[in-house]
This record gives C-alpha cells, structure tokens and sequence, in this order.
C-alpha cells in the first residue's frame, strides 16, 4: 500500500507542487490549505506523514502540532516555513515534530526527509512488549543512586502488586514502569499508558472504563486492552473524585468479586504515577484514601537528576545515541567542559529536559563539538545552575512594588507550570488558588500554560 502523506499549506502553488513530486515519487497525497481542512482531513484518514506549514490565515501550524499530539496521533510531522527562526525549530521539535524545513523548498531535501520520516513511521513498534529472547531497556547510569534504584525496581518487578511510582515530572516515571514491565512474568503482554494529565474526566471515563466492566462495550476498557500486561497510568493525581471512585471499585472487586476476572479476563498489573505528593490531597479530602492505600501497595521514589548528577555525561551520551537512531541525526560530541557546565546544571525538567536539550542541538548544530556558549543560546533565558548567593534579585528593589510583584508572580507561576508540565489543577493547588482565578492572573502577566511543558 502507497504511504498517505497530508500537505498542509495556505499557498496553493506550493501545497499543488509539492503534490505532484509526491505522487510522482509514488506516494499517495491529499492536500488542505489552512487548519480547519486539515481537521476534518485527519478525521477522515489518518495519514502516514503530515507536511504542516507554520504560518496559516487561522491558526499557526505549532498549535495544529499540538493538538495532533494531544489527540494521539503519532505518526511524523515535518514543518515547513518561510519564516524559519531558531526558536520555533526548537519549539516544533520539543513538541515532538520529525524534522523542519524552510522555504524555499529544497525538493531533493524534501523528499529525503520524506523518505527517513516514512522509514521511521513503519519500524515495528515493540516498545512495552518484552517478550522471551528481548532485552529489557535498563535505565542509565552507574551512580550508586541509579544501581540502588535499579535493585529496587527489579525486586518490584517481581510481585503483583501495585505500584505507585512518584518523583519530579521528567525524572524518569515512565522508564521504570517499562522496566518492572519488562522483568516482570507480565512481560509477553501489553504495556498500556493512560496519561490522565492529557485528557478531560469524560475521556477519561471512557479511556479507563469503557462503558462499564462486565458489558460486551468493556472491550474499550484500558482495563481489558492491558490484559495479560501493564497498565500504566500516569498523573493519577489529577484524577477527578468520579475517577477515583471508579478505580477503587475496579480494585476492590478486584480483591473481593471472582466475577470481575471472569468477566474481563485477568486484569492487567496496574502501576501509577505522580509528579505531585498525594498524601497531603487526601488530606484535605481531594483524593480518596481508600484508593490511596490500594495504589500505595509497592511505592518507588525515582529521585531527581541533582541527586545523581555523576550520571550526567552518561546520560548525555545516551540521548545522543538515541536521536541518533529515532531520528537520523547527525553525531555530535559535548566538550568535557559543556559536560561540566551541564553537570551543575538545574535541571528542572530533569533527563526529559535533556533528551529535549540533546535532539535541539544535534538538529540545529553543525559538524563541531558541543561547546557550552552553544548549550547556552539553546537553553535561552531559561537556564540556571545552582545558585551562588547573587543574582538579578537585588535589581527588582529598584522597580516600583506593583512592577517587581508582577515579575516575582510570573516567575512563580511558570516555575511551578514547568514543575507540572503545564498542568494547571497541579498549579492550582500549588499556589492555592481557584482555577479560574489563576486563569485570570495568567491572562493579566501573559502565561500561555500550553507553551511551559517540559515535553
């Protein structure tokens, strides 16, 4: 079967040229000249790779990229624009685009790009299933916080149990749920991610629960689709009480009601994760604590990356294997002194944030090694290192109190977005405050919550 290919662009000229050399090279193309035609186009067919143009009469091609994201379509995306700059390359790719190509159009770049887009998008897709004879993906580094970490996780892997894994958003949740995964007897069955903080409450109803366990319309359950294997359910924290409640029955009937094993199947291994701490939510009566207790069976504290940062030039040179081979990019080499720099590094977003850092260097670099003047420009005016005890702080006691407030609010609230990857409830209870007036604030400082994700 011909690749289907989607040409988004608002120029007909080039969306029509662009078509042609397409379908010449034997691939199959529809076209749709702004946001909304590629909307229904998408709901019509999913394609096998989508060309999206950036600037479009109404809406911006990064806005598309996300809500592509969002709705789980994961086949490639490369952007194009005539208005290339460095930070919307590195916004698209953080965002998970393939690849981005300016205008004027090479078409021998073009079609190259086209070609290694398609290649990746027909590798099989194994990951989660861990089968006899395959080797389970180990979480890196030789620190003796990651060797201890490791134990752990392979002692977890051993039980049924439960497993609540928390830690910092970017630390590492999902790679050590694939892990006990894989060393686990449940290895040979699916591994299923539900990410709660990606979906409103009726998705996720109908996500987790279908239509109701023990009814032919169960067979949408995450709960059935995981039999035999994982499911792994990350951000429970922001579960709405409905949710919670729902869980806990599943659990409950679980341990209490054959009825539910013989009406779905044996129910998969539930693991869960959390950026947030949930003890103090039960607390104040926002999470049950029934089900915390239940999901509390086997905890897992995945520690920050400050904690082991010895693992840090490993880490590098890991991620770049892996753009490397997901994403054909070129091999480039940090300079002992970038290593250094980045090793008293903040890291907010923890190893999520450099696999981030590594595959924006390796697509807007060049041959040479990575030196830290370039680690710098890419991390913009987001980067910090430990602090020293100085700073720009004394600076604000000059400004007027409503100015240096205002700058102190926006500076809180984008750390603790960052902190929750753009989860808003997150934010909320952080801070305090009712959504809708955090809303508010956002608007009246200019805080886009879609725009400060660590992914």
């Amino acid at each position: 079967m011909k690749p289907y290919i989607l040409v988004v662009d608002d120029e007909p000229d080039i969306r029509h040229l662009v078509k042609d050399i397409l379908e010449d090279e034997g691939y199959e193309v529809s076209v749709a000249e702004n946001g909304t035609a590629a909307r229904l186009q998408l709901q019509a067919r999913t394609p096998d790779l989508t060309l999206l143009d950036i600037w479009m009469p109404d809406v911006d091609g990064i806005t598309l990229l996300k809500e592509f994201t969002m709705a789980g379509h994961n086949t490639p995306v490369v952007m194009i624009s005539g208005h290339g700059t460095v930070e919307t390359a590195v916004e698209a790719t953080r965002l998970g685009a393939f690849d981005f190509v300016e205008k004027p159009l090479s078409m021998g770049k073009l079609l190259t790009t086209v070609e290694r887009a398609i290649a990746e998008m027909r590798k099989p897709k194994t990951e989660g299933v861990t089968g006899p004879g395959k080797a389970v993906p180990e979480p890196v580094g030789h620190s003796e916080v990651m060797r201890t970490l490791r134990a752990r996780a392979a002692k977890v892997a051993e039980q049924r149990n439960t497993v609540l894994i928390y830690g910092e958003p970017g630390a590492g949740k999902s790679m050590f749920a694939r892990y006990i995964h894989g060393l686990s007897d449940q290895a040979s069955g699916p591994f299923l991610t539900v990410n709660l903080a990606s979906l409103e409450t009726e998705q996720i109803h109908k996500v987790l629960f279908g239509n109701g366990l023990g009814t032919a319309e169960a067979s949408e359950s995450a709960f059935v689709q995981a039999r035999g294997g994982t499911l792994f359910i990350n951000n429970v924290s922001v579960a709405e009480l409905s949710v919670q409640t729902r869980l806990a029955e599943i659990l409950s009937q679980e341990e209490n009601d054959i009825s539910v094993r013989h009406a779905v199947g044996t129910l998969p291994r539930l693991i869960v994760a959390t950026s947030e701490d949930v003890r103090p939510l039960v607390d104040v009566g926002q999470f049950r604590r029934d089900l915390y207790y239940k999901l509390n069976e086997t905890p897992l504290w995945i520690p920050p990356l400050r904690d082991h940062r010895e693992d840090v030039p490993e880490l590098l040179g890991y991620f770049v294997d892996l753009a490397m081979a997901e994403n054909q990019l070129p091999y480039r080499k940090f300079s002992f002194a970038a290593q250094n720099w980045l090793r008293n590094y903040s890291w907010l977003g923890n190893a999520l944030e450099m696999k981030n850092l590594v595959k924006s260097l390796l697509v807007l670099g060049n041959e040479a090694d990575i030196e830290v003047d370039e680690v710098k420009a890419i991390l913009g005016h987001n980067f910090a290192v430990e602090p020293s005890g100085t700073g720009d702080a004394q600076q604000d006691f000059e400004l007027p109190l409503r100015e240096a407030r205002e700058r102190f609010e926006k500076a809180y609230l984008e750390f603790h977005l960052r902190a929750a990857n753009g989860n808003v409830g997150v934010v909320a209870r952080k801070a305090g405050m009712e959504r809708t007036h955090l809303y508010r604030k956002f608007r009246a400082l200019g805080i886009d919550p879609k725009n400060i994700r660590h992914d």
